[in-house]
């Protein structure tokens, strides 16, 4: 599996302050429920489990959430292992109160962050057995606020982030384009407002659409919502025109393991897809206590 990127976590430090504000949106005043039937003393080990095959991710995230409450963990996965249903991911222990009020949140996140994992490596591996260099990236649609966890969870997985925020790179979509009223004029107004360091990338609807940001010097072009023909066609204009050395392809818009293998092998150097991260699905995880010590007689 493809590791291409440094990235790995933001501070810890910034990390736990974000963690801290799920926590406390999901406490509120108190777990009523907890408090009402656990002793303060009760201790317990627990195991969180897989309940189906899975890519765990969110392993650091998790331990650093778990400190924060004084919970220890003993033992885990490591972060991108291809775990097994009924698969232990990893086992804690502490006290049963602080175990069971960040129980659901704990897993919540887990639970997304591996369905996120489990997705982008299924598809770049599908991509990978069929002997193509394609890159399978995700999109800016991400929940608020967790866009963080998406965009690591897919990297986990083995695919490309693509943009974290609006400053990491220009991307000409077509509602810039039709303000500006010229493909062309667009690209080269980023181009000479844009620092050296940043890609200036065009999202564009037709083939002739794709020539001419080329040939204004686009780094990238995305290939928004064509059709596996169109796609080609776009692709041929540009080789016959001597451009396709010259800029990177992006295809986006109605992709998904079903038919990503037909736009995989038309050529492109990058597929995007939104479903990664905008329609999600959670993995199976359940956390389960396994041994208690009762709390101490007074």
């Amino acid at each position: 599996m493809r590791k291409n990127f440094l990235f790995t976590s933001i501070p810890h430090r910034l990390l736990r302050e974000r963690l801290l504000t799920f926590l406390i949106e999901d406490v509120g005043m108190g777990d009523i429920t907890t408090e009402a039937l656990i002793p303060t003393d009760v201790k317990v080990e627990a195991q969180i489990v897989a309940r189906e095959p899975l890519v765990a991710a969110g392993i650091l995230e998790s331990r650093l959430f778990l400190e924060m409450v004084g919970v220890e963990v003993v033992e885990s996965v490591e972060e991108g292992a291809e775990v097994s249903a009924g698969e232990v991911i990893a086992e804690i222990r502490g006290e049963a109160r602080a175990i069971l009020t960040i129980e659901r949140m704990l897993l919540n996140l887990l639970m997304r962050v591996s369905g996120i994992a489990t997705a982008t490596r299924r598809l770049v591996r599908k991509v990978e057995e069929a002997g193509l260099k394609v890159r399978v990236a995700a999109t800016r649609k991400t929940a608020p606020g967790l866009r963080y966890f998406d965009k690591r969870a897919v990297m986990i997985g083995g695919g490309d982030p693509h943009r974290f925020r609006l400053d990491d790179a220009i991307l000409i979509k077509d509602n810039h384009i039709a303000i500006v009223g010229d493909v062309g004029e667009a690209v080269r107004r980023a181009r000479s407002a844009a620092s050296f360091t940043k890609k200036v990338e065009v999202e564009v609807q037709t083939v002739e659409e794709a020539v001419r940001a080329a040939q204004a010097e686009a780094d990238i072009i995305m290939l928004d919502n064509m059709k596996p023909e169109e796609v080609e066609k776009a692709l041929e204009a540009l080789k016959q025109r001597g451009l396709r050395d010259r800029v990177l392809v992006e295809v986006s818009g109605g992709i998904n393991e079903g038919n990503l293998l037909q736009y995989a092998k038309l050529g492109p150097d990058i597929i995007s897809i939104g479903a990664l991260t905008h329609s999600v699905k959670s993995a199976n995880i359940s956390l389960e206590v396994t041994k208690t010590t009762p709390a101490t007689a007074s």
